[in-house]
Parts: structure tokens; C-alpha cells; sequence
């Protein structure tokens, strides 16, 4: 089988089934501003590291134009438009509404997209998951569909975060869901922004959409 590409779905800290330590692959960018306003009322910008001038006159009407300090914050972090493949689209949103949310005795929060028709996987098995990766804003901080390939990880064994872990074993082969997934079950050291990424607090909740794809070994046996 060959290995999954890199994520952040493992706990800071923690190491993969090869032993190796998983690294934040991304980097910061920084763009520094200044505005000074001079007695004729008007006003200079000197702005370093930005790489257009359509950047240049983004960040002064924001400045000048009464943006607000979260705005120009996601945009100095590099976020892009969310334009971003998802698990659920807009209307799959709608339908999310009407269904009825489950919480586990964890603080685990969920809401089946899909019941699948395949097995469950057992604690220990190997799965393959898609995955779409929020902030509770919506904001998508990492996603198998960018990747082009699922997630191949084992499944209660502590490879990924404690809340994806309960929630997929719980699933069936073929389903989608959505997981609410508390803090303490989430990040407890947080993500770093990067360009294209959010920043996730420690111990903030986080909301995952996955996709249990299927379970190579049991799906082999069953068939």
C-alpha cells in the first residue's frame, strides 16, 4: 500500500508509523505597512514584500477605507478566496440544517451527510477517508481533495486527532459526516497561519467533513 501524503492530522508531537517526526511544510509570508499623514492631508504608504501593485492598493484601501482589523489580518496571513473543493456544497448545507445532531459522551459532536452501506472499520484498521478540514467560520485549514488522494491512516490507533478517530469509527464504508470536534479532542497545541491557512488556537474546536471511502483489508475479506 503506498503511504499517504503529508497532513496535519497528527498531534503536534507525535510521530508516524515510520517514525518520522510529521513537520509543518509551510512557511509565513509578512507584509509590513506604514501610513503617514502629512498636514496637506495626505497620506504615504511604504509596503515591502508584496508581490503586485493590485496587492499594494488592496492593503491601502483597507487602511484608509475603515476595513476591519480581522479582514486585513486574513489577507496580511495570505488567504485566498474560498474557492476551495468541499465534502458538502451549498446545497448539502440546506439539507445539513433539518438533520439532527448527535453528541458522544466526549463532547463529540456529529451530523450524518450520508449513512453508508459498508462495514464499520475495527479499532486498529487500516481506513481511507476524504476530508475537508474548518475553523468554525468555515475557513478551510487543510483537505485531502487539494492532495487528490484520500487519507490512508489506522483508525483508533492515535495517528490522527482523538475526535476524527471517534468519528470514523463509528461510520460506515460509503458515508459522509459531519464532526464537531471540541478542543481537548482537536489541536491542543494549535496550527500556525500560512499563506492559504488559517490559525487554529490551542484547544479551539474545529468542524471536519469526511468521507469513509473504504476499508482496504475488511472490504477485500467481505467481498
Amino acid at each position: 500500500m503506498a503511504a499517504s501524503s503529508p497532513s496535519l492530522l497528527l498531534p503536534l508531537g507525535s510521530v508516524s508509523r515510520n517514525g518520522l517526526a510529521i513537520k509543518n511544510p509551510y512557511s509565513s509570508r509578512y507584509i509590513v505597512a506604514r501610513v503617514i499623514a502629512s498636514e496637506t492631508r495626505e497620506q504615504s504608504c511604504k509596503i515591502n514584500s508584496l508581490s503586485s501593485r493590485r496587492e499594494a492598493m488592496l492593503l491601502v484601501l483597507g487602511v484608509s477605507g475603515g476595513l476591519s482589523f480581522s479582514s486585513l489580518a486574513a489577507y496580511a496571513a495570505g488567504l485566498p478566496p474560498e474557492d476551495k473543493p468541499r465534502l458538502c456544497e451549498a446545497e448539502c448545507e440546506k439539507e445539513l440544517e433539518n438533520v439532527p445532531m448527535v453528541t458522544t459522551e466526549s463532547g463529540l459532536q456529529y451530523k450524518d451527510i450520508k449513512v453508508g452501506t459498508g462495514p464499520s472499520p475495527p479499532v486498529g484498521f487500516q481506513v481511507a477517508a476524504n476530508y475537508v478540514a474548518m475553523v468554525p467560520s468555515g475557513q478551510i485549514f487543510d483537505s485531502s481533495l487539494e492532495k487528490g488522494l484520500p487519507y490512508l491512516f489506522r483508525v483508533g490507533s492515535g495517528q490522527v486527532i482523538k475526535g476524527l478517530d471517534e468519528g470514523i469509527l463509528s461510520m460506515k464504508a460509503g458515508g459522509k459526516r459531519r464532526l464537531y470536534i471540541p478542543g481537548p479532542l482537536a489541536f491542543p497545541k494549535g496550527l500556525t497561519s500560512a499563506p492559504g491557512r488559517p490559525r487554529v488556537a490551542p484547544n479551539s474546536p474545529v468542524v471536519f467533513d469526511v468521507s469513509l471511502e473504504f476499508i482496504p483489508g475488511l472490504d477485500s475479506e467481505e467481498e
